[in-house]
Order: structure tokens, then sequence, then C-alpha cells
């Protein structure tokens, strides 16, 4: 049985944060599937590089998924203000399964309202809206709480994807 992956994409995305999950992914025989404001959106990087939507946000639901990635940039910013992202997000949190952002990413997790007594990482400059939505946050490359896997910067991504790719062979 293969495993499918939701990646969130939205306009100013962080490039390496996307592109790296999904080739990651796929290098792993995850079958990815990119979600966006609507199905077949171009959507544009901070430096412009495009990512086409598969699917919209209002189109895919948690039964589909194995597990999200919530890259960062800005992207997280114009994805917390959707209700559609953000039930998928808790439904996925709820049903145990993966849970994952890097950077920015973690604004999704506090509005979804899932890290409210969780261990957790992001970028620095997000720590005290993190801290406010309840997590006890850590300075780490990667923090994975049971199903929840955060991660601070592009550097990370390494250790952030090689924690993904656990927590889903752990499900």
């Amino acid at each position: 049985m293969s495993l499918n992956v939701a990646v969130l994409v939205d306009n100013a995305y962080q490039e390496l944060e996307v592109w790296y999950p999904i080739l990651r992914l796929q290098e792993a025989g995850v079958h990815v599937i990119t979600v966006g404001p609507s199905a077949g959106a171009k959507i544009e990087s901070k430096l412009g590089y495009p990512v086409k939507a598969d699917r919209g946000y209002a189109d895919v639901n948690a039964a589909e998924f194995d597990g999200v990635i919530i890259p960062g940039g800005w992207a997280p910013d114009y994805i917390r203000r959707r209700p559609e992202p953000i039930a998928l997000v808790r439904d996925l949190n709820d049903q145990g399964k993966l849970v994952a952002a890097v950077c920015h990413g973690p604004w999704v997790l506090c509005e979804a309202d899932v890290l409210r007594g969780r261990q957790a990482t992001g970028f620095y400059a997000i720590r005290t809206d993190m801290v406010n939505a309840g997590c006890h946050f850590q300075d780490a490359e990667v923090v994975v709480d049971r199903n929840l896997v955060t991660s601070r910067k592009p550097e990370d991504l390494p250790a952030f994807m090689r924690a993904c790719l656990d927590v889903l062979n752990r499900q």
C-alpha cells in the first residue's frame, strides 16, 4: 500500500521547503499531492519559482492522506487565513497522522490549535506565537512529538525529512 502525503502550497513559499520534501518523499516511494488555493493554480515562490497545485484546499479531506507537510516562507500566513487547510491539518492531527511544519509553517499549527501541550520548534521569529499557542518551544533542528514533526529553517531539512519518513513508517 502506498502512502499519500499532502504538501500545502501558497504564494511566497520558501523554495527549498517545498521542493526538498516533495523530491525526498517521491524518492521514498510516497505519492505527493500539492494542495493549494485551487486545483491547477500556479503558485509562485518568494523568488518566483512556480509549483502547480494538484488539488484545491476545498477539494481534499484527511481520509485521503497519511500526512501533511507545511513549508515555510510567507505562504503559511496565506494558508492560515483559509478554513479548509486548517481543518485538514486539525483532522490529520486528530487521526494521529503525520503533521509536519518547517520554518514559518507552525503558524498554520497555531491556527489549527494542535500545539497545545506539545513539544515543537520553528523559525525563531514565530517562537512567541508558538508559545502563546501552548507549545513547549525547543531550539533544535527537528522536534518530534508523536505524529508532530517541526523544524526551524532550510538547513534543518535533512533531519526534518528523516523524521517525517520515520513517522510515516511507524503509522
